[in-house]
């Protein structure tokens, strides 16, 4: 397998993975609730669908999610746990957005200088950044689900037939930055041991012509 492919095809699944990362981040269908229309007799649309940093109600209503601004003592325990969680999804993720820009930078010298030693601490530094960014998801997993185990708690089951709720394009941007990630950083490991095989081919015949 040649070098110039496997650090292209590194250089390219880093670029995608800051940009669905950065896609994610900034969109607004991570958690969707899709309410039927057929068996709802109100004048209001129901149905909403949230990001990290906003939920969209019916066709044109909109609210910042309060994460850090909220007066936590007039919060029930279940709501502090929530907004919690949702300070550490809002920290960790942009977060590892910024890892990646410097993760990219370096990647890209270590591809340049074709050194080993550097393209496995990039590969690392990917991997690393990977974690976060699953962190971020994972956190997120359960802040969804310990928000609708309350909304279950205090709607009805009649209501909860009209309901349906599922995880939407944006968080699957964020799944698919992780697994970028991870390939990036399989790619750049990949491309050491193409030039640690190169050195020892070379030595091998450097020996062989003595």
């Amino acid at each position: 397998m040649r070098y110039g492919l496997v650090v292209l095809a590194a250089g390219f699944a880093g670029l995608l993975t800051f940009s669905l990362l950065a896609l994610a981040i900034g969109t607004d269908y991570w958690y969707i609730i899709d309410v039927n229309k057929d068996n709802h007799t109100g004048p209001d649309d129901l149905s909403s669908h949230s990001g990290l940093w906003r939920i969209i109600e019916g066709a044109n209503r909109s609210s910042v999610i309060p994460s850090f601004t909220a007066n936590m003592s007039s919060l029930s325990e279940t709501e502090k746990q929530l907004l919690g969680l949702h300070k550490v999804v809002v920290i960790i993720l942009p977060l590892s957005l910024v890892l990646l820009v410097f993760g990219w930078i370096f990647g890209l010298v270590s591809s340049l200088a074709c050194s080993p030693s550097l393209l496995v601490g990039s590969a690392s530094y990917f991997l690393f950044c990977s974690l976060f960014t699953l962190t971020g998801i994972s956190i997120y997993i359960k802040y969804s689900n310990q928000a609708m185990d309350e909304f279950q708690r205090v709607v009805s089951p009649e209501s909860l037939a009209n309901v349906k709720v599922s995880f939407g394009w944006s968080f699957a941007s964020a799944w698919l930055s992780y697994s970028l990630e991870v390939a990036t950083g399989l790619l750049l490991m990949l491309a050491a041991r193409i030039i640690q095989m190169k050195g020892h081919y070379d030595l091998g015949v450097s020996v062989a012509m003595l």
